[in-house]
């Protein structure tokens, strides 16, 4: 279908090497096209699916999005209310997703919406979405605190008739589906903060260096150049982990464990690196004419989408078998 039938590993090559761009937008906008809106469809969609949706996907000519979230259902996706009803040869779609990135250019939508009544697992399948079908609004694009070149959009579903023959895979395994999704989704976005992480801190290291307070330079303290060999260390402990995850999954294994680990510290790990390498920046760390305030807001986002801090500890603590059950 025009890729280089490679596996897994060479998507986190190169989520590794975008981290090199300085902003988090535009890795974050390849990721949803590479890896976050296509492998369900590579995996279990028809040929000719692939041939309509994947081939200019993969070519560059179709932009992807990927509809999941909605206003009640972030990280919480069994809770969706899109709903996506059989009537003859084609799916009659209302509802409507939120957050939905690359969503005010996109060709199509990856959507999962509830096909039947059944259980909240059960009842949710896969659609390719022509996003120029009647009934298709594009609310507006979201003003966000950070990833600020990056298009994220409301829309909203009345009434759109997709074809029966656009479900991917068998109805009902939706859910399924995109949970092996999320998995591959969570790894690229560990792999792209790598880079950032590092250049934040050697430019640290570099601006301390020349920055005197105190007749010395502002390095020359030990709580100084000792955090940042701290933030070095966890940032070399985090890509042990990824690489491990990876080759794990390229051999076959359930990494949803390993993934989940990653990208709670992934979260977390953006979180502490720009914030105590701002704070070492002083008052140019506030402004917007350095990086790492750009990055300090950017890479937020990190323990928020694709499932929160929260939600990765749920699913940690699931395969621990320690959730406490309804």
């Amino acid at each position: 279908y025009g890729g280089m039938g490679l596996d897994f590993s060479y998507n986190i090559a190169v989520a590794e090497e975008l981290g090199n761009i300085r902003c988090g937008g535009i890795p974050m906008a390849i990721g949803v096209q590479a890896g976050m809106t296509t492998p369900a469809l590579t995996r279990f969609g028809s040929d000719e699916l692939k041939k309509q949706f994947l081939v200019p996907t993969i070519a560059g000519d179709f932009v992807a999005c990927l509809g999941i979230s909605e206003p009640g259902a972030g990280s919480d996706v069994a809770n969706i209310k899109t709903t996506a009803v059989r009537k003859g040869d084609e799916y009659v779609i209302n509802g409507g997703k939120m957050w939905i990135t690359s969503g005010s250019q996109a060709d199509w939508m990856c959507l999962l919406a509830n096909t039947s009544e059944g259980p909240p697992h059960q009842n949710k399948s896969l659609i390719c979405l022509p996003m120029n079908l009647p009934g298709i609004h594009v609310a507006k694009k979201i003003d966000k605190l950070g990833m600020r070149s990056s298009d994220t959009a409301q829309i909203f579903f009345e009434d759109v008739k997709v074809p029966s023959k656009n479900l991917i895979g068998e109805e009902g395994k939706g859910f399924t589906y995109q949970m092996l999704q999320f998995q591959e989704e969570r790894l690229w976005g560990v792999a792209t903060v790598l880079a950032p992480l590092e250049t934040l801190i050697q430019e640290t290291i570099d601006y301390t260096r020349q920055r005197k307070v105190f007749d010395r330079s502002v390095l020359h303290n030990q709580t100084v150049h000792f955090r940042l060999a701290e933030l070095a260390t966890e940032v070399e402990l985090l890509r042990s982990l990824l690489h491990r995850a990876v080759a794990l999954h390229v051999e076959g294994n359930d990494v949803t464990k390993f993934a989940s680990m990653a990208k709670l510290k992934a979260g977390r790990l953006a979180r502490e690196v720009t914030d105590s390498c701002l704070q070492f920046w002083g008052g140019m760390g506030f402004t917007s004419e350095v990086l790492v305030s750009r990055f300090y807001r950017d890479l937020r986002l990190m323990s928020i989408g694709a499932g929160t801090d929260e939600t990765m500890l749920s699913i940690i603590c699931k395969y621990m078998e320690i959730l406490p059950s309804k």
